[in-house]
């Protein structure tokens, strides 16, 4: 017999691509449980499909956090990324069960995708990962949102148009990305700007989410060559004593992670485009670093 449990993971996937963080996720899935729980004995017996019952109560319910996520992130002190989350084991089995699949892990869960449905109006996220992520069909999407199938096909359409014009034009194999990382990392640890210089592409630019709680990061995305090196060399110095670094899966890809008294102080992801990074992200707010 089905029950919650069967579907939890699943949810919580869900979630976690639609809300971009791991705790918020974890609240939708929890509270998608209690309304389980609270429905009515004859209602619970008359469910055709448990799994479509739970999804339906879980995206509307991520759909009205988007709303009130959307007012947090524009009073949020500095830039907004995605909370991280440790992968390594999940990305293991999935390689053990399906090594085919493993690619479309990366995509759906990376910091660079889950930036770039951040840009979505909540509808068209939802959508977009129920049809192309979760592969549900179109009248199953509808009947989840309470929307025609045309106006769910619609918002499929607008949302893969933006991802398709803003997403990178090259994907680095997972070796290249590692080891672009590992060059930044022995850069910015040794003092290297001349080896920075060559790592970075002219116009990258650096994002920094410390929400406020990191006296040193900045506020404003740092952009080009020159500033982003000089700023990632001299922010080793606030580093706290005693610090480790070590690369790490976070979402599906390589990323540094930096610990200090058995805690993640940082995790420092790029994105690389041809043989240059192009972007930077630091997560440094403390509040976000518990998946890691």
């Amino acid at each position: 017999m089905e029950s919650f449990e069967d579907y939890r993971t699943h949810l919580f996937a869900i979630a976690y691509r639609m809300l971009g963080s791991a705790m918020d996720a974890e609240d939708m899935v929890q509270e998608t449980y209690l309304r389980l729980q609270a429905t009515p004995a004859d209602t619970r017996e008359s469910i055709v499909s448990l799994k479509a019952y739970l999804t339906t109560i879980l995206t509307r319910l991520c759909l009205n956090q988007l709303q009130s996520a959307r007012r947090r992130h524009e009073q949020y002190v500095g830039p907004w990324l995605p909370e991280p989350i440790s992968t390594g084991r999940a990305s293991a089995a999935a390689d053990a069960a399906n090594p085919e699949e493993r690619m479309e892990l990366y995509e759906s869960v990376s910091l660079a995708f889950l930036v770039l449905l951040e840009e979505l109006p909540p509808i068209e996220r939802a959508v977009f990962l129920l049809r192309d992520v979760f592969d549900y069909e179109y009248v199953e999407i509808a009947a989840f949102l309470g929307k025609s199938e045309v106006a769910c096909r619609q918002a499929a359409s607008r949302a893969k148009k933006h991802l398709a014009e803003h997403r990178p034009r090259f994907t680095p194999s997972q070796e290249m990305q590692r080891e672009m990382l590992a060059s930044f990392l022995r850069a910015v640890r040794s003092g290297d700007m001349d080896g920075l210089m060559t790592l970075l592409a002219d116009d990258v630019t650096l994002w920094a989410d410390a929400g406020g709680k990191v006296r040193q990061a900045p506020l404003r995305p740092i952009v080009g060559r020159d500033a982003v090196a000089r700023l990632s060399v001299g922010t080793v110095r606030f580093l706290p004593e005693g610090y480790t670094s070590e690369i790490a899966e976070i979402n599906g890809q390589p990323a540094v992670v930096i610990r200090a008294g058995g805690h993640a102080f940082s995790v420092i992801a790029v994105e690389v485009d041809g043989q240059r990074i192009r972007t930077v992200r630091v997560i440094a707010n403390p509040e976000k670093l518990r998946g890691v």
